[in-house]
């Protein structure tokens, strides 16, 4: 059954067009960037860096139950991967593990996926916090956006982050997102209720796509 919206109902298609999918590599200043299919194995990076950066990505995050280290213990990661490999498998996400010079580096999703006459979902991603500002998060927006929309079967991608989260939205306006609005009480995160600016592109506003905006730049190089 589909989600409804402004009345009516978009099915659920059981299709996966564009995952898995390794995408890149791609030169940026903190090395070499790639994007591949979340895998079991990336548990053990995946909680020793969860863990570490806490600091660094807890008041970003939507709230969660339960406490963080609980939360992203090495234990906790399988039954995240089965969810969202379930989901992919369904064509309702496209969830990815970032890597720089092959090392596990972040995550980036591609979520809600809605397909029919819409053809749109969320795009989300957090990095490591000893590459910030090193290119990594606008390379693989650029890289996600640019494959969901070539391959991805995708019209429009859409991605919201807190106001007070300057380095997040210098990742979307670098990409090649633009700002849409401000959505007020949005989501809860950090145990309240924060406002979270909405970035936004479409297929058109691409062009020849937003990595070869990056390389056209000097941004990023491909290899």
């Amino acid at each position: 059954m589909g989600a409804p919206i402004s009345g009516v109902a978009y099915p659920i298609e059981s299709r996966h067009p564009g995952w898995p999918a390794k995408l890149g590599p791609l030169r940026v200043p903190a090395g070499i960037l790639a994007v591949r299919p979340v895998r079991l194995r990336d548990a053990g990076e995946w909680s020793r860096v969860r863990l570490r950066d806490r600091e660094h990505l807890e008041m970003w995050e939507p709230t969660g139950v339960g406490p963080w280290p609980d939360r992203n213990a090495y234990w906790s990661w399988p039954s995240q991967w089965l969810a969202l490999r379930g989901l992919a498998r369904r064509g309702q996400c496209l969830p990815f593990t970032i890597t720089v010079d092959g090392r596990f580096a972040g995550q980036i999703t591609v979520g809600n996926v809605i397909r029919a006459s819409l053809r749109s979902a969320w795009i989300g991603y957090w990095v490591s916090s000893d590459i910030v500002r090193g290119g990594v998060a606008t390379g693989a927006v650029a890289l996600v956006t640019d494959h969901v929309f070539d391959f991805g079967g995708l019209h429009r991608l859409e991605a919201t982050v807190r106001p007070e989260n300057t380095p997040s939205l210098r990742v979307l306006v670098k990409a090649g997102y633009r700002q849409e609005g401000l959505f007020e009480r949005y989501l809860d995160v950090a145990g309240g209720w924060r406002d979270h600016f909405c970035y936004a592109v479409t297929k058109e506003e691409t062009g020849d796509g937003l990595v070869s905006r990056l390389v056209s730049k000097g941004l990023a190089e491909r290899v």
